[in-house]
């Protein structure tokens, strides 16, 4: 083992932290008995944290030769040992843990070995439901009517595929119906997984059977919330976190995945609508730019207006009311799907919309979009909808 003598005269390089470097390597391998067969894997795992801990002390320790001895003791027995420089280490300590299997751990790994401090993971949210509604990582809102395949998000980790169907005879409106999603290979931490989910069928498992890793990483799994009803996925690998839930007839996502990972796709996988929204010629709002008519006096079913749904204006407004106290993005989605459906289901949707909003987008102040009241959208408001605009819109999808 490597000479532990110089612990005394490290006292005098109290800004070096190569002591602690070495006592606590010398308290990983105190215990180790070479006779056993586990001992080379438990030294290299001792030797890697060694390593980690000095890489640390680089530019405090650059003029003490204890350390440099240090390095080049512990160079000396990873090559005696066969110890290869990536792979687990020991420690007391969690910050010394890597995990390669869990994101979070990804950032501390990069400053072992780049010595600079990075800011932690900056995360984004998508999601989709209702008539259907998106809202993309830009927390750009969009009704679309996007009617069979289409990708949500396809990147070097995760694709999300989700099919929508008519939801009213004759009308262009849909709603989703079908969700795939793939999680690809990733290291030792997972083998590629296949979920499907549809109507009545939002099973607690991927399409092999499994429900994910092991009891000991879990790196990726599926945890049943209500029967049938709403699971979630956690890919501790990549910070990934997917709500889905089927409300009446339909489906609804709601997605939350680190900011570097959603922009590692090639350029031809561009068709993404979490990323860039829906095609101009399947957006309803014509890439966001529609006039604010003063509420109420655009009404495509006279002074009555009535809908064919059965719903008016004020029973739909008081029907999402129950469910969404605030008027905002949600709200104003319930009150569309209603005059477009006629199914209270939708209702539902619109609030658990939200639920997953605030349980997933990372940034409290975006939780809740109001739309401006007035003659069109300002430049710094991201969503909009009135009662008239719903109408506006609903014109399109009859």
């Amino acid at each position: 083992l490597l000479s532990v003598s110089c612990l005394g005269d490290c006292q005098l390089h109290t800004s070096c932290g190569i002591q602690k470097c070495t006592t606590d390597f010398v308290s990983f391998t105190s215990h180790l008995n070479a006779a056993l067969k586990d001992f080379d894997l438990e030294f290299c795992k001792a030797l890697r944290a060694y390593s980690v801990c000095t890489y640390r002390n680089s530019k405090v320790c650059r003029g003490n030769l204890v350390y440099h001895s240090a390095v080049l003791g512990i160079g000396d027995l990873m090559t005696q040992r066969n110890c290869t420089k990536d792979g687990p280490t020991s420690s007391t300590n969690p910050e010394m843990t890597h995990d390669p299997c869990n994101y979070s751990g990804h950032t501390e790994e990069r400053e072992h070995h780049g010595g600079e401090k990075t800011p932690p993971p900056a995360y984004l949210f998508c999601g989709l439901f209702g008539d259907p509604h998106l809202r993309t990582f830009k927390d750009h809102f969009q009704t679309c009517k996007v009617e069979g395949a289409w990708p949500l998000i396809d990147n070097n980790y995760l694709s999300v595929q989700v099919t929508n169907v008519p939801v009213v005879p004759g009308s262009s409106a849909t709603a989703t119906n079908k969700i795939t999603i793939i999680f690809k290979s990733y290291q030792d931490c997972t083998d590629q997984k296949v979920y499907q989910a549809m109507t009545d069928d939002l099973p607690a498992a991927f399409v092999d059977g499994t429900s994910g890793g092991d009891g000991n990483t879990r790196s990726l799994h599926i945890v049943e919330k209500v029967s049938g009803k709403y699971i979630e996925m956690h890919a501790r690998y990549i910070g990934t976190t997917v709500y889905i839930r089927q409300l009446g007839h339909y489906l609804t996502l709601a997605i939350r995945m680190p900011r570097e990972l959603v922009m590692a796709y090639e350029e031809s996988q561009d068709l993404q609508l979490c990323v860039h929204g829906c095609p101009s010629s399947e957006r309803i709002d014509q890439s966001g730019h529609l006039p604010l008519p003063v509420m109420g006096k655009l009404l495509p079913w006279g002074a009555a207006a009535h809908s064919p749904s059965g719903y008016t204006l004020e029973t739909a407004t008081t029907k999402c009311h129950e469910k969404i106290l605030v008027k905002d993005i949600y709200f104003y989605s319930c009150v569309f799907d209603l005059l477009t459906t006629g199914d209270a289901n939708f209702t539902a949707a619109a609030h658990s919309a939200l639920q997953d909003v605030e349980a997933l987008h990372p940034n409290k102040e975006h939780w809740r979009i109001f739309p401006r009241s007035g003659g069109g959208v300002g430049k710094d408001s991201k969503l909009f909808v009135s009662l008239g605009l719903l109408c506006l819109i609903l014109v399109a999808y009859l």
